[in-house]
C-alpha cells in the first residue's frame, strides 16, 4: 500500500468512526442531509480507493471530513475524532476472508463489514470444484461471476479465486496479517493456525462471533425458498 492510499484508509476510518457516533445521537433536518452528503462522499472514496485513483480518493474524504467537522464546529452535534496514529495500525492491516459466496445475502454483507473494520479486506472465493467436493452439489454462481459480485462491494479492497486443492495455498501468496473465520466456518482456529505456521505463515487467526439472525441469511434456505415458490407458481398455473 502506498503512503497515500494510508493517509486516505486513516480518513476513512476516522470518518466511519464519526459517522457511527451520529447515528448514534440521532439525526435529521439538515443535520440528516450534511450526513447523507458525507456518506456519499465516503461511498465514492472508497470506490477510488478500490480503482487505485487515491488522489480522488484523498479529496472525496477530506470533503467528508469537513462536513462532519462543520457540524461540530457550529456545535449542531458532538464528535471525538480519534488520532491518525491510532487509526494507523487496522489501516494497514491486511484482512483475510474466505467462503462460497454464492448467493450473497446479509450474513455475508455483516462478515465483511466487519472484516474492513478490522482492515483492508482480501475476499476468496471457493472454485466451482471446492464447492461440488465440499458441498454436494453445483454452485449456483460460478466462481469468476461470484468474484465479480464481491470485489463491488465497498468492503471489499481485493476479491480473487482460490485453488481446489490447496485451501492455504492463496493465503500463503496474499501473506494476510489476520485471517478472520466466519461464525460458521467448520474448522478450529487453532487448526487454521497450525496450517499456516507449518506454511511459515505468521498471521493472526480469530473467529467472528456473532451470527446474523433472519430467515435468508443462508444460501441453502434462500435455494429452499425458491423451491418452494416455483411450486407453488407451477401448481397455481396448473389450476389455471
Amino acid at each position: 500500500m502506498t503512503d497515500l492510499a494510508g493517509r486516505v484508509m486513516v480518513y476513512v476510518r476516522n470518518v466511519e468512526q464519526a459517522l457511527e457516533q451520529l447515528r448514534g445521537q440521532g439525526l435529521g433536518g439538515d443535520v440528516g442531509e450534511v450526513v447523507e452528503l458525507a456518506e456519499a462522499y465516503l461511498k465514492d472514496t472508497k470506490h477510488y480507493l478500490k480503482v487505485g485513483d487515491y488522489e480522488t480518493a484523498l479529496a472525496t474524504i477530506s470533503y467528508a471530513e469537513g462536513l462532519l467537522d462543520a457540524l461540530r464546529v457550529l456545535k449542531l452535534r458532538d464528535i471525538r475524532w480519534l488520532k491518525p496514529s491510532d487509526l494507523a495500525k487496522s489501516a494497514e492491516r491486511k484482512v483475510f476472508v474466505a467462503g462460497t459466496f454464492d448467493i450473497i445475502h446479509p450474513g455475508h454483507i455483516e462478515y465483511l463489514r466487519y472484516a474492513w473494520s478490522l482492515g483492508r479486506v482480501v475476499a476468496v472465493v471457493s472454485t466451482d470444484e471446492s464447492v461440488r467436493r465440499v458441498k454436494g452439489r453445483e454452485p449456483i454462481i460460478p466462481a469468476e461471476q461470484r468474484v465479480k459480485v464481491l470485489g463491488a462491494i465497498e468492503y471489499v479492497t481485493k476479491a480473487r479465486v482460490g485453488y481446489p486443492d490447496d485451501m492455504f495455498r492463496v493465503v500463503e501468496e496474499e501473506k494476510p496479517d489476520l485471517v478472520l473465520l466466519g461464525p460458521n466456518q467448520p474448522f478450529s482456529e487453532e487448526e487454521v493456525r497450525r496450517a499456516l505456521r507449518s506454511r511459515g505463515v505468521d498471521a493472526e487467526v480469530v473467529r467472528m462471533s456473532r451470527l446474523v439472525n433472519c430467515s435468508l441469511c443462508s444460501t441453502s434456505s434462500i435455494i429452499r425458498r425458491i423451491i418452494g415458490m416455483s411450486s407453488e407458481l407451477a401448481s397455481t398455473l396448473n389450476n389455471h
